[in-house]
């Protein structure tokens, strides 16, 4: 089994990560669309564009299970995704969503994410259809954060302490009473501990990479473990050394080669 893995950077090699964890009997493609993102400032339409097109370069790799770990993708093109490609397709949002589920004893549930994706309402829609109520944060500063390098840095705490006290007070507001708190950015398992700190302990946090893994491991359970260690190869459509180097610290391992792709504008 040929598992691709999809995103507009880097931050889907933590989906990738729980994957290598969950599934060990599979090989693995990853790509990022590094020279078109960040997709949250793009058009419904574009991102669905681009989206496609990296889709489909996987599946002409051989992939034949996508994983879309890019949470705007998953938002705004993940119907476009699947109807242009003939493998299944999993997004990210419905697999937090899911996982949110089946944990939430109150059910309700609150969500932070980039502004891309929280201006979607894609967690809203996703909760709503399994009878969750929801608020979702915006928490612009904690990707570039991250891509820093400071996940336990004390401004990273301080951000993060403020961000968490104005959803609880939402939450309060809205006379919601969350036990689960979903991470819709795939950059923010990074940050999971510092983010536990943050919350209440009566909080369940959901890390979107591993809730994701354990749907396809669920989904792929036919796929036996092997002595061999998984293939991955890794692809990237600008700026391979930055992939490299900032992909090992999500990835949580070396990243040796990066082959650079060009899948047009």
């Amino acid at each position: 089994m040929k598992i691709g893995v999809f995103d507009s950077g880097v931050g889907g090699l933590t989906v990738l990560r729980a994957l290598l964890e969950k599934i060990p009997g599979a090989d693995y493609l990853y790509l990022g669309d590094t020279a078109r993102l960040p997709y949250g400032a793009k058009s419904r339409a574009t991102v669905a564009r681009y989206a496609t097109s990296s889709a489909k370069f996987l599946v002409g790799e051989g992939a034949e299970y996508l994983v879309i770990a890019c949470n705007t993708a998953s938002a705004l093109a993940l119907d476009a995704i699947r109807d242009a490609v003939p493998v299944p397709v999993l997004g990210v949002v419905e697999t937090g969503a899911h996982a949110a589920a089946d944990h939430s004893k109150t059910r309700d549930v609150l969500v932070i994410a980039t502004a891309a994706t929280v201006e979607s309402h894609a967690y809203a829609a996703a909760c709503a259809e399994r009878n969750l109520r929801s608020i979702e944060k915006a928490c612009p500063l904690l990707v570039p954060l991250v891509e820093e390098g400071w996940v336990d840095h004390p401004v990273t705490a301080e951000v993060l302490r403020i961000y968490v006290s104005e959803l609880l007070d939402q939450a309060q507001d809205a006379a919601l009473h969350a036990d689960t708190l979903v991470l819709g950015c795939t950059h923010y398992p990074l940050l999971r501990a510092q983010i536990e700190r943050a919350v209440p302990p009566s909080l369940c946090v959901i890390d979107s990479a591993e809730a994701t893994a354990d749907q396809v491991a669920e989904v792929l359970n036919a796929v036996p473990p092997r002595s061999v260690t998984p293939r991955v190869r890794f692809f990237a459509t600008d700026s391979v050394a930055r992939f490299r180097a900032l992909g090992s610290r999500f990835l949580g391992q070396p990243i040796d080669s990066v082959q650079l792709v060009d899948l047009g504008g």
